[in-house]
């Protein structure tokens, strides 16, 4: 069996799934993260200080989300 990886556009997202359902094509939404990203992650938290850290709320204001 072979595997593919597309890119779909998020506005055709749920056509492209239901699609797949349609023709009996498997599909995984799930993905593993590496190891190497989780030590990179823990390594972050145990070196963070309490002070230099943000609320959410405060640090999403400050981001620009594409619509």
């Amino acid at each position: 069996m072979r595997e593919v990886t597309v890119k779909i556009p998020e506005e055709r997202f749920e056509f492209f799934m239901e699609l797949f359902e349609q023709l009996g094509i498997e599909t995984n939404l799930e993905y593993e993260i590496p190891e190497a990203h989780k030590a990179i992650v823990t390594a972050r938290i145990k070196n963070s200080k309490p002070e230099d850290l943000i609320a959410w709320e405060e640090a999403r204001k400050t981001l620009k989300f594409k619509t």
